[in-house]
């Protein structure tokens, strides 16, 4: 059995690759351009945009990772699906959204359904806001002025590790878990303000972490000055809207369920990740 995984240099894609590598399975990693990585995998040319590289992605493959990648639409992620199902794959997982079965108008939900519709195995996995945004795309402001600076008001979220999400996914491809319906709703096990989550940056990195709890206006303005685009500053506003207006505080012991342990906490999440927050 060959595991095929999509986005796998991302945030979640790269840990479930880390998970599954010790196993003996053979694990495939779809990228859009193979000479740019150093994975420990094999690894091929794979595109949603470019049905022409899927037939390789594909070769011998029972199980694959589903990403919904920014710039492709959700027609062409159901058309790879369709596809894989005709080549003989067998179980599918998806890295969906928190809220999606609320929000039937969010195109992860569309991809969803009509994973639901195929002759195959699958599970859709609807998770929270990861930690890693914090040690990614917000770690700026943290290293260079000791902010958490984002507009999310005083909105709660469930955060939830990649890591946590990653070990999921693999014991799913493998089929050493099963989900009893089609989706399951991923979270870290408690949902935190901001103001919150800089109390506990501060406690773990032994210096005063702050949340000015910026406006919509001076966060764009921030995120423009970097050099982020237009697109995903509007992008980012949106996640941050659902914040502020109370639709992200939910909880699940899924995970717990799933991995016969609690979740990773946002304070060991910090404490693994230092480095990456100091000045």
């Amino acid at each position: 059995m060959t595991v095929l995984v999509t986005g796998a240099t991302g945030t979640v894609g790269s840990a479930v690759v880390t998970e599954l590598n010790p196993t003996e399975l053979p694990v495939r990693a779809g990228v859009r351009d193979p000479t740019a990585t150093s994975l420990s995998v094999e690894t091929v040319t794979f595109d949603y945009t470019k049905p022409e590289t899927w037939g390789d992605a594909l070769d011998g493959v029972e199980a694959v990772f589903l990403m919904f990648p920014p710039g492709v639409t959700p027609g062409r992620v159901t058309d790879f699906a369709d596809a894989a199902v005709r080549t003989g794959v067998e179980r599918l997982v998806f890295l969906s959204v928190l809220g999606a079965d609320k929000l039937p108008v969010l195109p992860h939900r569309r991809i969803e359904r009509h994973l639901e519709r195929l002759d195959a195995e699958t599970a859709a996995l609807r998770v929270a806001y990861f930690m890693q945004n914090l040690s990614g795309i917000h770690s700026p402001e943290i290293r260079e002025r000791g902010e958490l600076f984002v507009p999310a008001g005083e909105g709660r979220l469930g955060f939830v590790d990649a890591r946590d999400v990653g070990v999921v996914a693999a014991r799913l491809l493998t089929g050493e878990r099963r989900l009893d319906r089609p989706a399951v709703t991923l979270t870290g096990p408690t949902a935190l303000n901001f103001e919150e989550a800089a109390t506990v940056f501060s406690a773990e990195l032994d210096h005063e972490i702050t949340y000015p709890n910026p406006s919509r206006r001076a966060f764009a303005r921030r995120m423009r000055d970097r050099g982020l685009s237009a697109g995903f500053i509007l992008f980012m506003l949106a996640e941050y809207q659902a914040t502020r207006f109370g639709l992200t505080a939910r909880t699940t012991d899924a995970v717990a369920a799933l991995l016969g342990r609690e979740p990773r906490t946002l304070a060991q999440f910090v404490a693994d990740y230092r480095d990456q927050f100091r000045p």
